[in-house]
């Protein structure tokens, strides 16, 4: 019997937005996509949870140098609650703390989003992959070890009520960078009075990239493989939230080789000459556009 072939991985440059399935990890999604694609080096650009599901943008070859651009960016997510229940990691996960009777109704929500809307602060969670003396806490909290855990400031630009039927409830949150929806639950079912934990969410939204348009590993797997990176968006696609600037041929060799070129713009740009991305610059409000990430030639 032959030995199965060895795969052969080649270089893949672009951004796929997956549709991440409920169930398995980020990780694993990035790296079933990675072996669909043969992409020799392969990131994405934020972690969902487990269970969590939606738009997860995969980065290969040259885009992984932009992921953690958008790190920071918003994120948008539908949520799903169940009220008059609290459990041991504030989602559908964990073990059951407590059950209350609701008696709250679509009126008392309406009344209660706008505390959760706008700045505010959250205490991280025991479940989450935040660090204390080099371990995460999710490992101490299987220990049965609770530490105490700084508030720390997130941003709320947006929280709808979607839908309210019975115990459950829909929002649909927009948030900054570090929010916790599982917080947010558990804080929301506080706040009412009868707790409250997450039982799905799904994100729709990175930054300017949406769900509408995203693959599953399934559609993929379907697709025939030289037929995939038809899939793929474009290198930029991670940087279209900046102002383009665009080059001559004297700046470009001076950009290319690491140095600043003139230029009258402020902040991240994404750059170009030819039609072709260059790479990431700042300018320095000075006149001077400096090179921060530069695509392999």
């Amino acid at each position: 019997m032959n030995p199965p072939a060895r795969r052969r991985w080649r270089r893949v440059d672009g951004v796929l937005l997956l549709d991440k399935p409920s169930g398995i990890t980020s990780n694993d999604a990035l790296q079933k996509a990675r072996r669909l694609f043969s992409a020799e080096k392969a990131g994405h650009t934020g972690t969902l949870d487990p269970m969590a599901s939606g738009l997860l943008p995969v980065c290969f070859g040259e885009a992984t140098k932009f992921s953690a651009d958008l790190l920071d960016a918003d994120k948008t997510y539908e949520a799903t609650l169940r009220l008059g229940v609290t459990t041991t990691t504030a989602d559908a996960e964990g073990e059951v703390l407590e059950t209350r009777p609701v008696q709250v109704g679509e009126a008392d929500l309406r009344a209660v989003l706008p505390r959760f809307t706008g700045a505010i602060e959250q205490v991280p969670p025991m479940y989450s992959a935040l660090k204390r003396d080099g371990k995460p806490l999710y490992e101490l909290a299987r220990q049965g070890i609770e530490v105490e855990r700084a508030a720390r400031a997130v941003v709320i630009h947006e929280l709808t009520l979607l839908a309210c039927a019975g115990t459950d409830v829909s929002l649909r949150v927009r948030c900054s960078k570090g929010t916790y929806i599982r917080t947010l639950a558990e804080d929301i079912g506080s706040a009412l009075g009868c707790g409250a934990h997450l039982t799905a969410l799904r994100r729709t939204r990175v930054g300017s990239l949406e769900l509408a348009g995203a693959r599953t590993l399934a559609e993929i797997e379907a697709c025939a493989e030289e037929g995939r990176e038809a899939l793929l968006r474009p290198v930029d696609t991670l940087l279209s939230g900046l102002p383009p600037v665009v080059l001559d041929e004297a700046q470009t060799l001076r950009f290319g080789n690491g140095n600043p070129v003139a230029a009258d713009v402020v902040g991240p740009c994404r750059v170009y000459a030819g039609g072709r991305l260059l790479g990431l610059g700042l300018g320095d409000g000075a006149g001077r556009l400096h090179p921060k990430r530069l695509i392999a030639r």
